[in-house]
């Protein structure tokens, strides 16, 4: 039976996007997964309720998650609370310095939940701090779209096995 991992993204500047969509590719390699991937706006609490795991993603705003994956998990925490428990998700965030305060938010909600928490965060620092550069358009590096890739396919691999 084919399962369905789910990823939310929000992302302003596209460093995010890039992020997600590497994790993404990864997690299409396992032949029996489905993969969804829904901006934070659009998401549902059907869209969580079907999946049987998460992939979350958001840029480090202003030292915390976007504003939009917030509203996403607003919309979607009651409707879910006590019927996702146990289910698997992993982390992205996009940093401009540390990027963990994001990660605390998003780990103290997913605990509410109930979810397993199958891989550490990945967090890819932009060392943007100017109004500039936190506004610039982002182009990641290589090696860092390469860990988002791995991270997916970790993620699915282990949904496809039932071992999470």
């Amino acid at each position: 039976m084919s399962k369905t991992l789910l990823a939310v993204y929000h992302s302003m500047t596209g460093g995010t996007r890039q992020m997600v969509e590497a994790a993404c590719e990864g997690a299409r390699a396992a032949a029996q997964l489905q993969v969804r991937l829904l901006h934070a706006a659009t998401a549902q609490a059907q869209d969580v309720l079907q999946a049987d795991g998460f992939l979350f993603a958001t840029p480090e705003n202003l030292a915390a998650m976007s504003g939009q994956l917030k509203d996403f998990f607003d919309r979607c925490y009651y409707p879910a609370l006590d019927r996702i428990t146990g289910r698997p998700y992993a982390l992205l965030v996009c940093a401009g310095s540390d990027g963990s305060n994001a990660v605390r938010q998003v780990q103290r909600i997913a605990t509410g939940w109930r979810l397993n928490a199958v891989a550490d965060p990945l967090i890819v620092c932009t060392h943007a701090q100017t109004p500039e550069a936190i506004l610039a358009p982002k182009q990641l590096r290589a090696p860092d779209l390469v860990r988002c890739h791995e991270l997916g396919a970790t993620l699915a691999c282990g949904l496809e096995l039932g071992i999470f």
